[in-house]
């Protein structure tokens, strides 16, 4: 495997997750596969900012920056990007940490060059310290983790999933940056998408781009007590939609509702029926999780009339702007800047 290199943007707007930040960095630093640097780019938040910098002033592999745009999850990012050195960007949440291979397996599917993407798996790490009986695995993406429904393995996909993916520089150049108005921000409304956006932008941009998602890469996501809840549940789907509405109103409902249609015709009518055979049989959730899945695509679909009916009347509410690099990319070859020239024997294959 060709040695990249690859910087990571981690984008922070609160200090109650102080400690979920440093953990974050920490596995970053514990990468099989080094990452070139870390950026925490911080929201809007001077005293988080500064108490960052303080933290992280001192160390060489760690840069800590103000968000340069708007409020919100999509202008952090671009921040990042436009700030960092490497060859690839990769993005982790606040409050997750990654498995050791992940920039690994990552680093890995950008040995063909026609990569422009690439995700992990994100699994959920539960406050309560179980799943809840009533959620469905189907609707794992809720709580920002890989749902039931995705395809295993290293496979080609519409578009990634914004806590745990990397891009191509390139990928920016050729359809710039995360679109700010769709992504999270966060004292509003669980809006998100703008990767799914992004990268239906970039298809279009290149059509010969592949985007691949590989369920090795693995982070693991922490869900607070408070998203273990339906009341969390049924605004994040309602919110959900109004977010398929604006990507939809950007790209078109062709595209932009491309893999959703499959979802509700295929993966979410299964797990109905599993719930309701697992209530059959008396086993704990059956009938909740059936209910839920129900209930979920009833306010998604209330969400998407409701944002498809202010779209037109006003128009797409967000904005897509280049990212330009505020330094020169840093070309890596095998055995430089710490990053292994060669993997163990009896390591895996990519």
């Amino acid at each position: 495997m060709s040695a990249v290199g690859v910087s990571v943007v981690i984008c922070a707007y609160t200090e109650d997750r102080w400690e979920d930040v440093r953990a974050a960095v920490s596995s970053v630093r514990a990468q099989s596969h080094p990452a070139l640097e870390t950026l925490l780019v911080v929201d809007h938040n001077e005293a988080l900012r500064e108490r960052l910098a303080a933290e992280y002033g001192e160390a060489g592999d760690v840069r800590v920056l103000a968000n340069a745009g708007p409020r919100g999850l999509s202008a952090g990012r671009n921040t990042g990007i436009a700030a960092s050195r490497g060859e690839v960007v990769a993005f982790l949440d606040d409050d997750a940490v990654a498995e050791r291979d992940w920039l690994w397996h990552f680093a890995g599917g950008y040995a063909d060059p026609r990569v422009m993407a690439v995700g992990g798996r994100t699994v959920p790490v539960w406050a309560s310290g179980r799943r809840p009986a009533w959620f469905p695995e189907e609707f794992d993406w809720v709580v920002g983790c890989t749902y039931r429904g995705l395809p295993p393995g290293r496979v080609r996909v519409r578009n990634v999933l914004g806590g745990n993916a990397s891009f191509r520089r390139g990928a920016f150049d050729a359809a710039g940056g995360f679109a700010t108005g769709i992504g999270r921000d966060g004292g509003r409304r669980p809006l998100g998408c703008e990767e799914t956006e992004l990268c239906i932008r970039l298809s279009r941009a290149r059509p010969d781009a592949v985007l691949l998602i590989d369920d090795r890469a693995v982070i693991h996501h922490r869900v607070p007590e408070a998203r273990e809840h339906f009341a969390y549940f049924r605004t994040r789907t309602y919110a959900e939609g109004l977010s398929k509405a604006l990507v939809a109103r950007s790209v078109g409902a062709g595209k932009g509702l491309e893999s959703e249609r499959r979802y509700a015709t295929r993966v979410l009518p299964a797990g109905v029926a599993r719930g309701l055979r697992d209530a059959l049989l008396a086993r704990p959730g059956g009938a909740g999780r059936a209910g839920a899945i129900v209930a979920g695509v009833l306010t998604a679909a209330g969400g998407y009339v409701v944002g498809s009916v202010r779209a037109r009347r006003g128009g797409a509410a967000f904005s897509v702007t280049p990212v330009t690099p505020v330094t020169p990319v840093t070309p890596v070859t095998p055995g430089t800047r710490g990053l292994p020239a060669t993997r163990d024997e009896g390591d895996a294959d990519v």
